[in-house]
């Protein structure tokens, strides 16, 4: 493979932080795997953040807000994705609440999702169907204290709720 110019290098940055937000420590990979040399690393990042190519503060409400919106993470999942970003945990937890501390808009999206994993769960039991449903929000990143609730005013008695008239009834008790 060649070896890149330090202006190619740049280049080849600044395009791959203007398709996406981008974290530091994914930037600084690919500064890495680009072949940059170590002491051009941090003048390249800097400059990066001089121009407003990366900024973290912007990298994490774009992140924490696209995997709450499109693939519905709850808190838990987000905080771990973005620690394993390298982005500081005071940061995420200013983020989290600025984007996700809508409690009601995220109440209503852990009742959409159980909503449509209970159209997909044949068991019949009630047990086994709230463990199912309880497994499918907490591997999404919900709090179990807010899935169990939930599960109980979406279910409540055991009741089989598998269609969407029975499901609005139970929105209310939020």
């Amino acid at each position: 493979m060649q070896t890149l110019s330090y202006q190619q290098i740049i280049d080849k940055i600044q395009n791959f932080c203007a398709y996406q937000e981008r974290s530091t420590q994914e930037v600084k990979q690919k500064l890495k795997d680009l072949g940059a040399e170590v002491e051009d690393i941090n003048k390249i990042l800097e400059y990066l953040r001089e121009f407003n190519f990366i900024n973290e503060e912007r990298f994490t409400a774009a992140f924490a807000r696209g995997k709450f919106r499109f693939k519905r993470w709850g808190r838990i999942k987000i905080r771990q994705e973005l620690r394993m970003k390298g982005v500081n945990s005071d940061l995420i937890e200013q983020v989290l609440l600025d984007e996700l501390g809508d409690d009601a808009a995220y109440e209503q999206t852990l009742l959409e999702l159980l909503a449509a994993k209970s159209r997909v769960i044949k068991d019949k039991e009630p047990f086994k169907r709230n463990q199912k449903l309880a497994q499918a929000a907490l591997s999404r990143g919900f709090e179990s204290n807010i899935v169990w609730k939930a599960i109980k005013n979406f279910n409540p008695k055991g009741k089989n709720i598998d269609d969407d008239s029975d499901f609005e009834a139970y929105e209310d008790d939020f």
